[in-house]
């Protein structure tokens, strides 16, 4: 009997302390991988086209003009703005040459780029009364940024110019629209841009001002004797734009 006891005793055992013994914990669960490109946003991210010669000597030339001059108006922006140099060039003379105007415009530019080159001198020491910025048509036609993205790109450009210019009153443009109709891919992008760029209006250092309406015709179609390409004014566009932001250009100025 005592030898059966002792056989159950030595069976049952280890059974029983399998039961009771604490099960081993679950390795906690590995975070899905995200890739450092995923984590930045190449909008707010100072970028250069050193590469590209026209655009090296064009920056060249500006921050060497930009050296010792006076300016109360500065733009800022793309080819949008860089044209101001060619097709916009009379309009530029009759409304602006007289207020001590700086030109930094380049074409095929990104939200990007503008904060490169203003990180790289071509502000100078410039403390203008107002800065004209309109920026981000290349982010949506590059690869169709993200809306919120592009807007923080603005941001950032904002930003930037109040660290080096506290004073400056800035005349934010919507981005102007682009595409034949209201139902453009591009044009509705940037309208999701522009409803975010709209919020940065504090009525004291920005203010927002939208003059679509005055570049399209009743059914919201933008005419090529406007912009004959959808996307780049021709000379009567740049009269377009000069007297309709005017009211509030003056406005700031303090004129």
């Amino acid at each position: 009997m005592k030898n059966i006891i002792l056989l159950s005793t030595l069976f049952i055992s280890p059974l029983l302390a399998q039961a009771t013994a604490t099960p081993p914990a679950t390795p906690p669960a590995t975070p899905p991988a995200t890739s450092k490109a995923a984590q930045i946003n190449t909008a707010t991210t100072p970028a250069n086209r050193l590469n590209t010669g026209w655009w090296k000597k064009r920056h060249e030339e500006k921050v060497a003009a930009a050296q010792g001059a006076e300016c109360d108006l500065i733009f800022i922006g793309d080819s949008i703005t860089h044209s101001w140099e060619g097709a916009g060039k009379k309009v530029w003379q009759k409304y602006y040459a007289a207020r001590k105007p700086f030109n930094i415009g380049f074409s095929g530019d990104r939200t990007q780029h503008v904060l490169w080159r203003m990180d790289n001198g071509e502000l100078a020491k410039f403390q203008p009364k107002v800065a004209v910025i309109m920026i981000g048509t290349n982010n949506t036609g590059h690869n169709m940024q993200k809306a919120e993205e592009t807007a923080a790109g603005v941001q950032a450009i904002i930003t930037k110019l109040h660290e080096h210019s506290p004073k400056t009153k800035v005349l934010l443009l919507a981005i102007f629209p682009r595409g034949a109709t209201a139902k453009h891919k591009m044009r509705k992008h940037n309208d999701s841009i522009n409803a975010i760029l709209k919020t940065y209006d504090n009525g004291k250092t920005v203010y927002y001002l939208d003059l679509a309406p005055a570049f399209l015709d009743k059914a919201g179609n933008l005419p090529k004797s406007v912009m004959p390409d959808r996307l780049h004014p021709k000379a009567g566009g740049y009269q377009i734009w000069a007297e309709t932001m005017e009211p509030k250009l003056k406005e700031l100025m303090g004129e």
